[in-house]
């Protein structure tokens, strides 16, 4: 059965952060993740889980300085002890929280800087993460993103992320597989679930283009649920995406696609 989870970053933004997950579970959500929890002191987001019976399943490592266009330091070779320092701090959030998965973000890469020298890198930072993270119980999971809305983004394939893994060589190293990211680079999203389904440990949903809830696009959800559900993956398939109008609008599709929350 799939499990659906709300993404708190991109949903029920009509409310502040910490209102939101209240609202995700007053609209029947069982789980939440988030994008970046930082700027909210972690004990307050563990009440809130707690006192609302919620799962925090997925948060991101610090990923530079977002308001300035970062989108991730781990590609940088400038900036490994930051990107050190924020695999601390996000182990000290996911613990409180009680999360045990963290995506990390490749990044943009540098200008400068080679392919080569990008993915060695990244490889080495992972490789750190991965060891932190396995000594707290914690899964790592990495993220292509599309290079329509992020341009020069380092990791912007499956087959690119699946190699990396390979290379790091960690047990709990995984795929993130973003639906509407890998849709708008034009892959084959059923084939690269099917072939990839042993890596992938986390997904998330939008549709494309648009970035709005299923079914408002291009994207064959009815096929990819059905896939999902058949391929055994017992993991959280997130919804992150932006709502064409209100959240709670927008949600009627999660009956249409006779998904439950």
């Amino acid at each position: 059965m799939i499990q659906l989870a709300a993404n708190l970053s991109l949903l029920f933004t009509e409310h502040p952060f910490l209102d939101r997950f209240a609202a995700a579970a007053d609209a029947g959500f069982q789980a939440v993740e988030t994008q970046f929890p930082y700027a909210w002191p972690a004990e307050q987001q563990a009440q809130a889980l707690q006192h609302l019976g919620l799962k925090q399943v997925l948060i991101n490592l610090p990923a530079g300085d977002w308001d300035k266009g970062e989108r991730g330091i781990a590609c940088h070779p400038d900036r490994v002890e930051e990107f050190r320092t924020g695999v601390e701090r996000a182990i000290e959030y996911a613990q409180v929280l009680g999360c045990t998965r963290i995506n990390c973000l490749a990044g943009i890469q540098p200008e400068g800087v080679s392919e080569e020298q990008a993915q060695a890198v990244f490889v080495a930072n992972l490789g750190y993460a991965a060891e932190q993270l396995a000594s707290a119980g914690i899964e790592l999971v990495i993220e292509a993103i599309n290079t329509v809305d992020i341009p020069g983004f380092f990791l912007h394939s499956t087959a690119q992320a699946a190699a990396i893994i390979d290379r790091v060589g960690a047990s709990n190293l995984g795929i993130q597989y973003d639906i509407y990211h890998m849709q708008m680079m034009g892959e084959d999203t059923a084939g690269m679930l099917s072939a990839h389904r042993e890596l992938i440990r986390h997904i998330q949903i939008a549709d494309a283009p648009g970035r709005h809830e299923p079914g408002t696009g291009q994207i064959d959800y009815s096929g990819l649920f059905e896939l999902i559900e058949q391929s055994g993956y017992r993991g959280w398939v997130s919804c992150e995406y932006l709502p064409a109008t209100d959240t709670l609008s927008g949600l009627g599709w999660i009956e249409r696609f006779s998904l439950t929350r």
